[in-house]
């Protein structure tokens, strides 16, 4: 089997997680709110990451060290996540999955002031043409914008902020410490946030499903990225990716009645055209250096 049908088959995978977590993430968000939502998916990330540390006895991979960046990249995405979980549950899912395709265009822009890495006129390039996607798909009006619109699109600028963290903190720590430390750090954001008021809704029958699929379907999508990534260089897996859009449009048609959007794909295509030839001309760039 090819390489290129390998990471193809992980991408489907990946594709598969990401819209099943978006599906029971809106359901669930029927009885819980997003802080009890993203406490339980982090207990049972958190049960299942220190059941493999345990099992691999692979625990002294987890130090402190760096505890203080840890804190700030998981508050950050703990707020990203909220922010998400909150626009499923009241935007269509088309848009917000569009919205959340700018995250690399925000990366773009900000890590010269994060990482100190340079702007070049193609790095612009794409970040402008991405942020015209970006107008097509809001259409930022007061008949059309939406306090969902806006939680998805700062979603996505948390979720850049948080890329950026995650790359520092791998020049000097593990994936498995990584992993310790989102589940363990926003499990306890959870709890603050949902018990503030001194009442946390326990999932009925109808939710715990919902949660489960939530938490195993995060870890899932991500480790299937990361082996497509693993197989095929990012010019071959980005536009896999982007098959999330027409397949969670077709399922939110199926399930919610929720129409297509011709402008959330022609903005779309624009936002993926961005990414994908940054991330060509990158691979370029990288293969003569």
């Amino acid at each position: 089997m090819s390489p290129t049908l390998r990471a193809a088959l992980w991408m489907m995978g990946a594709i598969v997680s990401f819209t099943s977590m978006a599906v029971a993430g809106r359901e669930a968000g029927i009885t819980l709110d997003t802080f009890e939502i993203m406490m339980y998916r982090s207990l049972v990330g958190f049960v299942i990451v220190s059941a493999v540390l345990t099992a691999t006895r692979r625990w002294s991979v987890v130090p402190t060290r760096r505890i203080g960046l840890h804190m700030l990249r998981n508050a950050v995405h703990f707020t990203g996540q909220n922010l998400w979980f909150f626009a499923i549950t009241v935007a269509p899912l088309a848009q917000v999955f569009a919205l959340e395709f700018t995250m690399p265009l925000w990366v773009i822009v900000l890590s010269p002031l994060v990482l100190g890495e340079r702007m070049t006129p193609m790095r612009a390039f794409s970040a402008l043409v991405g942020f015209i996607g970006i107008l097509i798909v809001a259409r930022p009006t007061p008949d059309t914008l939406s306090i969902g619109i806006v939680a998805a699109a700062s979603a996505a600028i948390f979720f850049a902020i948080t890329t950026m963290s995650t790359k520092r903190l791998t020049r000097t720590d593990s994936i498995g410490c990584i992993m310790f430390w989102l589940t363990f750090l926003q499990l306890i954001l959870g709890l603050v946030c949902a018990g503030y008021d001194g009442d946390i809704a326990l999932p009925d029958a109808t939710a715990l499903p919902f949660v489960i699929v939530i938490a195993l379907a995060g870890l899932i999508a991500h480790f299937c990225f990361a082996n497509a990534l693993d197989i095929a260089p990012a010019s071959v897996v980005a536009p896999f990716d982007f098959v999330r859009l027409p397949t969670v449009a077709i399922v939110a048609w199926l399930l919610y009645k929720e129409q297509i959007d011709l402008w959330v794909i022609v903005g779309a295509v624009l936002i993926f055209g961005a990414n994908y030839l940054n991330v060509l001309v990158e691979t370029r760039r990288n293969r003569v250096a």
